[in-house]
């Protein structure tokens, strides 16, 4: 067990040694392996990011995983009640324990701007929806629970309308002039910022039992009430089919209840919906550390046939056949570890600045992620397994040198 032991240190020592004395061919060597494992590095980690990001865009639009739509309508002559529906989807909320739940109606409102009267696009939503869309604010806050207790309606505004206005500051508390059944003077407690270029204005409200803010539609009906609940992904299934069940007994059989999920991981069924944002960047980084590879193997082929004479009279002194391979393919892997770790520190530095960050996210990153101690184990790992991969064709020359032969080279 010594032996073998010591053989083992002695082939690091040697390697180390022997580096030291090629220090320059080393180097140049060593820079290509370097500059590979640092983009692989750097790729896996900006990877994570934009995996965030469209994470994140999607879970502004459809929820966050899992976020299920409940609608109901009657199917009959009837009139649906809104004020019952209301009232029973928050009652089935609280008997199933649901925390985040939110109406979520869409509609249209109208309201006085410099311009004139205008219909914008309006949202009847709870504080919870805010969370539950990751909506990023601009300006102000967002909806708290007693907002609803004003005495003039609580009022989150987009940039859009936002820039209609004239751009108030929200401290000031501005006033938008809301129309309709039941006009009211909202104040604006937050602006949203825009999800997209040329994105048009828009208002959230909260739900109010004191004001119409719902207009009826063309038919004269009040708009079908719509809510949304995020629940736990694994019993989500589950849990929006009581749900449904629940509100389809409690609102009688004229109304049809219907539940259906809409965040994107509804789409992915059991496949991982950024599989393929994976695959590319996996490939990418393959093929950039191969080709940082092929350059070691070319030098090092090139290094050990100038040193075939120094080998034949090591072997010529004792130095065994298995001592000399691990000698020659060591020399490779101790020169590929370091340059992994320059690499990955170059990596890091990369990934961590904020201008990268904001040209790959496209936008504010609420969970921003630290750099993945995976991609610097992806980019260790793969500098050491070059450094065997490259030493190995080399190590094997080296043991196939005939000692006489080697030492009339």
């Amino acid at each position: 067990m010594s032996g073998l032991l010591s053989g083992v240190v002695g082939a690091f020592v040697e390697a180390w040694s022997e580096l030291r004395v090629n220090k320059l061919r080393v180097l140049l060597s060593l820079v290509g392996v370097a500059v590979a494992v640092a983009a692989l590095t750097a790729v896996v980690g900006l990877g994570s990011l934009a995996e965030q990001s469209t994470r994140e865009s999607s879970e502004k639009s459809g929820g966050r995983p899992a976020t299920y739509t409940v609608s109901a309508y009657t199917t009959g002559a009837g009139v649906l009640d809104p004020a019952l529906v209301d009232r029973e989807f928050r009652s089935t909320m609280s008997r199933y324990d649901v925390t985040w739940a939110s109406e979520a109606l869409y509609t249209t409102r109208s309201v006085q701007l410099p311009g004139g009267l205008t219909d914008v696009s309006a949202q009847i939503v709870d504080p919870e929806y805010g969370e539950m869309h990751r909506v990023a604010l601009a300006e102000g806050s967002w909806f708290v629970d007693g907002d609803e207790r004003r005495m003039a309606p609580a009022v989150v505004v987009n940039e859009a309308l936002w820039e209609q206005l004239g751009r108030p500051p929200v401290s000031s508390h501005p006033t938008l002039q809301l129309r309709g059944a039941d006009s009211a003077t909202g104040v604006v407690v937050g602006v949203t910022a825009a999800l997209y270029e040329g994105e048009g204005p828009a208002i959230f409200l909260l739900p109010s039992d004191e004001l119409d803010l719902v207009p009826v539609s063309q038919g004269g009906y009040p708009e079908s009430p719509q809510y949304e609940m995020w629940l736990p992904p694994g019993s989500g299934d589950e849990l929006s089919a009581m749900v449904q069940g629940n509100l389809a007994a409690a609102l009688g059989d004229d109304v049809q209840v219907d539940v259906s999920r809409t965040d994107y991981a509804a789409y992915a069924g059991d496949t991982d919906p950024f599989l393929p944002i994976k695959l590319t960047i996996t490939g990418v980084g393959v093929l950039v550390l191969l080709l940082g590879g092929l350059g070691l193997v070319n030098i090092a082929l090139v290094t050990v046939r100038q040193r075939i004479r120094e080998i034949g009279v090591r072997r010529s002194f004792g130095a065994t056949a298995p001592r000399v391979f691990f000698s020659v393919m060591l020399e490779s892997v101790a020169g590929t570890v370091v340059a992994g770790v320059v690499g990955v520190m170059v990596a890091v530095l990369v990934v961590q600045n904020g201008t990268v960050q904001g040209f790959i996210a496209q936008g504010a990153v609420d969970d921003l992620p630290p750099f993945p101690i995976t991609a610097a184990l992806v980019g260790l790992g793969s500098a050491t397994l070059i450094g065997a991969v490259a030493g190995l064709l080399p190590a094997l020359v080296a043991v196939r040198v005939k000692v006489i032969d080697a030492i009339r080279y």
